[in-house]
């Protein structure tokens, strides 16, 4: 098989590609021969040495990937209700850039019918993130308003849906005009272009009394105030920490990262009784072993696509051995929806 090595740390030449065997299925898992592999901002942390899971479970080497899409080549001596040939897609804790994976059978779902296998393998990590932050955590009642953050992309266009579906008012945030029309086709209410306006007047002039949920994985740049632009109750999802990463170069600028941590707003428990408000955080990678958090979200994701109440994310493809180049495009900030290398 052909897979995506990190030796260690540091920018894009860190991306090789080796040549190695194929995986054989433990009793309980999957083959997969990938047709379609989703790319994540979370590669690029790993990449960057800053994943904190990713040390955690791997260390280095390690091959990024969480998601990917194609055919089952072989299956374990427990497997019995998947067989060679079927068309999958799934997800993985790391090792997805590969041209071969195995996997847990439970990480691993029939392939939708509305869906090719780029748009499946952009698809699982993206809704799997935004449905546990809103129908996990933020368990928001119709008629509320979210405000999501980086609007166009995987998670805030799958944010943007499930909204919809929750019966909420969406406003999106986007960085860049050409990104707005894709927000308001993904079920945005409001769009807030914070290229062409100020972001917190216009969050204020669309909710004057707050946001009963706002979703941000911008970290320092936006956390304080999306806090300060919650309702009473109010809830704030943290999911990620964008705006601490660079969005060029491909190697974290340590001063500005250490400034950002210093930064970053710390919530005690004091003020939020006080104030009537909750923040929550969560690290979609942690929960993977969770088969049953997986089957249940998957199974009503799965079944609205069926529906046709949600799609895929807009998807740009790239081959694998041009992975470097997906991480640079990806990291710059102006990409729409989600990136898939091509084995």
């Amino acid at each position: 098989m052909r897979k995506v090595v990190i030796p260690r740390a540091g920018g894009y030449d860190r991306l090789t590609l080796q040549t190695q065997p194929d995986p054989t299925p433990a009793p309980d898992e999957v083959v997969v021969t990938t047709e379609a592999i989703g790319v994540n901002y979370a590669d690029c942390v790993i990449r960057m040495g800053l994943y904190a899971s990713a040390k955690e479970y791997v260390g280095w080497p390690i091959t990024p990937g969480f998601e990917f899409a194609g055919t089952v080549s072989a299956v374990g001596s427990a497997v019995t209700d998947l067989a060679v040939g079927a068309r999958v897609f799934g997800v993985t804790r790391f090792g997805g850039y590969s041209s071969h994976v195995a996997v847990p059978r439970h990480q691993v779902f029939p392939l939708p019918a509305r869906f090719d296998m780029a748009q499946a393998a952009g698809f699982p990590t993206v809704f799997l993130t935004a449905y546990y932050a809103l129908f996990e955590l933020a368990h928001p009642r119709p008629g509320n308003t979210l405000l999501v953050h980086s609007a166009a992309g995987g998670v805030g266009g799958a944010l943007l849906q499930l909204g919809r579906i929750a019966g909420c008012r969406t406003v999106g945030v986007v960085g860049s005009s050409h990104k707005v029309e894709t927000a308001r086709a993904l079920g945005a209410d409001v769009v807030i272009d914070k290229s062409r306006e100020d972001l917190w007047r216009a969050a204020e002039q669309a909710a004057p009394r707050g946001y009963d949920v706002v979703l941000d994985a911008n970290g320092v740049s936006t956390l304080r105030d999306s806090y300060r632009h919650l309702a009473r109750p109010g809830k704030l999802v943290i999911y990620g920490f964008h705006s601490m990463l660079p969005r060029q170069g491909g190697r974290p600028n340590w001063v500005k990262l250490a400034a950002d941590f210093l930064r970053t707003p710390r919530f005690d428990p004091l003020s939020l009784t006080n104030d009537n408000t909750s923040v929550l955080a969560f690290n979609l990678s942690y929960l993977f072993e969770r088969s049953d958090v997986l089957a249940e979200a998957m199974a009503r994701l799965l079944a609205w696509v069926e529906e046709g109440r949600i799609t895929s994310p807009p998807v740009t493809r790239f081959p694998l051995e041009r992975v470097a180049e997906a991480h640079r495009a990806l990291e710059s900030g102006s990409t729409v929806g989600k990136l898939v290398l091509v084995p």
